[in-house]
């Protein structure tokens, strides 16, 4: 379903593409059907993918539901508070790939989407290990919002089993703006859709039918987040993303310093956005 073509083209495509498009003479409807399409070919495929993550903790939660009160209370301080920080953070962080990747294509460096890409991995994961802590100390931290001590101490004790998902996030939000770039918006469809429904069939047997509880939410969770990344990952390798992707290379860890100052100024950009509503 994939048509592989990059979302950001040449300028000369572009011309040609809206030239033909003027000789179409088209009237106002049919000028916003036109457009309307255009950006739902992207825009829609790109809101399914974000539907579908944000519904694997939404599916967790309401299981842990039906397990307890506690076990509810205690999922859902730890992906509104512990996880939802770092999402924000390492969402931020990432987005900095849809300025440069756009730049890269727009100069003709298709192969420096893959660096900027691993560039962003290598941060990303370093600024993983300085989220540990808010996950290693979520108790405290989820107190000083008033929240019991029964339940900080059981969102903690999940927080702690939740620690391979931040580290999930380093890859996935990189490779995600990677595949945007180059307008490979349906793989990430596919393959968030095919997580969730693995996720919620799984995540009823760990969780209900075998009675692993809280346990079995943290494997589930982890699971599927690792799960789109190694996928995407395997698509990313096949295909080669068009010559986008040549493999590992040294130059992921040059030019760093400039790479993080964006990073920083999208993650605040962002942070502040999703606190502010």
């Amino acid at each position: 379903m994939d048509d592989g073509k990059p979302l950001l083209r040449s300028k000369q495509e572009e011309e040609v593409d809206e030239q033909e498009h003027q000789k179409q003479n088209l009237g106002p409807t049919e000028e916003f059907v036109y457009e309307s399409k255009k950006l739902w070919q992207i825009a829609g495929p790109a809101i399914f993918t974000a539907f579908c993550q944000y519904s694997l903790g939404a599916l967790t939660q309401t299981f842990a539901g039906l397990i307890g009160d506690l076990e509810l209370a205690a999922v859902s301080f730890e992906n509104s508070v512990i996880a939802g920080l770092a999402f924000g953070v390492m969402l931020g962080m990432g987005s900095a790939l849809e300025t440069l990747c756009g730049q890269a294509f727009g100069a003709g460096k298709i192969r420096m989407l893959g660096i900027y890409m691993q560039r962003s991995w290598v941060i990303l994961l370093f600024t993983s290990f300085l989220l540990t802590p808010v996950y290693i100390y979520s108790p405290p931290i989820l107190q000083l919002f008033g929240v019991t001590e029964e339940i900080s101490q059981a969102a903690g004790e999940f927080a702690l089993w939740m620690i391979p998902q931040l580290f999930a996030y380093a890859f996935n939000f990189p490779i995600q703006k990677f595949l945007q770039a180059q307008r490979k918006v349906f793989v990430m469809a596919w393959v968030s859709a095919v997580v969730l429904v693995l996720h919620a069939v799984l995540s009823w047997i760990f969780m209900l039918k075998w009675g692993w509880g809280l346990v079995g939410a943290a494997v589930m969770l982890n699971t599927s987040w690792w799960l789109i990344v190694v996928l995407q990952f395997i698509y990313i390798v096949i295909t080669k993303s068009d010559g986008a992707w040549s493999g590992f290379s040294w130059l992921a860890f040059s030019d760093l310093w400039g790479f993080v100052k964006l990073s920083l100024a999208s993650a605040v950009m962002l942070c502040l956005e999703f606190w502010y509503l």
